[in-house]
């Protein structure tokens, strides 16, 4: 089954993950892959069985999505109601004080998340429709948070540490791919995109898009992210009209 081949992948990138070390001006690494397996776990189960014909790819975990509960831009609401997903979030040891580790208890909201599934709410209807045609995976499994507690994204690392992440993560794409067999894969952001390209070279198939990234950091998605999605959507013809 697909789901197993991605569950299998997912403990593989866990692994090759789990010994890497970062300095300054990463203090604390969040690895959801570990702490909230049973989730990401379920996620996948039920959502990531058949091939799919497109495949959204985005950065790393968020503080108040994949970070408490495991699940790719996954905003508590949206895996709660309308994935419908449960499961044991166990904090880990180390945790920063500004960002613990609360699960389906926390209260904040991703907002990435909130536009993302918010749109295939909107455009699909329900959860099983969406995952039908379509999954949703981050390039890089781990978080990092800087001293104050700030996100840090994977381009914010130090050059000569990044090398082993990078290499692991391009090798997990490569692979959760040849398993989903998409027609499209789609970068949220430039980052994602260039990933992609890097793992996938010059073949003309699947197919290589990008739209905007969700994050409320970026002053073009906080005008209107879903009509801008749909429109660069329709503009690649990856979706019927």
């Amino acid at each position: 089954m697909t789901s197993s081949a991605l569950l299998r992948l997912a403990r593989e990138l866990r692994c090759a993950v789990a010994p890497l070390a970062f300095s300054a001006p990463v203090a604390h690494v969040y690895n959801p892959l570990d702490y909230a397996w049973p989730v990401h776990k379920a996620f996948v189960e039920r959502f990531g069985n058949g091939p799919k014909r497109v495949v959204f790819i985005g950065m790393n975990p968020g503080p108040y999505g994949m970070m408490q509960v495991g699940v790719p831009f996954g905003e508590i609401a949206a895996v709660r109601d309308w994935m419908g997903l449960s499961g044991t979030v166990t904090p880990p040891a180390l945790m920063h004080p500004k960002r613990p580790i609360e699960g389906f208890a926390c209260q904040r909201s991703e907002v990435s998340g909130r536009r993302l599934w918010g749109w295939a709410a909107a455009r699909f209807g329900t959860a099983e429709a969406f995952f039908a045609e379509c999954f949703v995976l981050n390039y890089c499994p781990l978080a990092f948070l800087a001293e104050s507690g700030s996100n840090l994204t994977p381009d914010k690392l130090p050059a000569g540490e990044v090398a082993p992440l990078l290499a692991a993560c391009d090798q997990h794409l490569a692979a959760a791919l040849a398993v989903l067999g998409p027609e499209w894969v789609i970068g949220l952001g430039g980052y994602a995109r260039a990933r992609i390209e890097q793992v996938l070279g010059a073949i003309s198939t699947p197919r290589i898009g990008q739209i905007l990234h969700p994050s409320p950091a970026s002053p073009a998605a906080n005008r209107g992210w879903a009509e801008a999605v749909d429109r660069r959507l329709a503009e690649l013809g990856v979706f019927d009209q």
